[in-house]
């Protein structure tokens, strides 16, 4: 059997659209946010996944319930897929990270591993996401429904990648990462795949969503 894994991000936030980083506070979905997870749900279930998996955090557990809803699956809900824990980041603009931490704000835009900020190392967000990897049955397809950082690492640690600096881009709201399973090891199949198009209301760029951490 080939497997495969979808590793999807949530919707989007308010604290998306404000630059500002999130880490493992609980933000909900904001209107464009329901609006995305709406959307990419039909994509998703005409896959016919056999397996659903959210983080806890309700961004993405809202995300994963509109798929759930389509496909009929139960939500399973594991913390494991939580977003990478941010320390004294968590709540904070880019620019207001700027000001208070300089030091460590060029450090993330250099793509180093931010540790001085307290939270986890990217090893450890990627040890805890793969042990959940190596706890799924082997089925056709599983769909996971995680967060940015998460999901970088995820997938650095499952192609064997390094975590420092990060090789792949971040993931778009409500985009995915598929992985399959060729009987060698895991290859990648697609990389910030999502609904085509833009998402109505179209983002004004001031209002971009930050980086994966975000």
């Amino acid at each position: 059997m080939r497997r495969r894994i979808v590793i999807l991000r949530h919707g989007r936030t308010a604290w998306n659209a404000e630059s500002r980083y999130q880490g493992q506070a609980d933000p909900p979905l904001d209107s464009v946010g329901q609006a995305q997870a709406m959307q990419v749900a039909g994509l998703i279930a005409a896959m016919s996944p056999d397996i659903l998996v959210s983080s806890d955090l309700q961004r993405a557990q809202d995300t994963a319930a509109k798929v759930a809803s389509l496909t009929g699956l139960p939500l399973g809900i594991d913390k494991r897929l939580r977003e990478r824990n941010l320390g004294h980041w968590e709540g904070l603009t880019r620019d207001e990270v700027r000001a208070r931490y300089p030091d460590e704000f060029a450090d993330w835009l250099a793509g180093r591993d931010v540790t001085r900020r307290g939270g986890e190392s990217r090893h450890e967000v990627a040890e805890r996401a793969m042990a959940l990897v190596a706890s799924l049955p082997e089925v056709e397809l599983v769909v996971l429904v995680s967060h940015g950082a998460t999901a970088m690492c995820l997938t650095a640690a499952m192609l064997g990648l390094p975590q420092t600096p990060s090789v792949l881009g971040p993931l778009a709201n409500c985009h995915w990462t598929e992985l399959r399973d060729d009987g060698q090891g895991w290859n990648l199949r697609a990389h910030n795949a999502g609904p085509p198009g833009p998402v109505i209301p179209l983002l004004a760029p001031e209002e971009e969503p930050a980086d994966a951490e975000a």
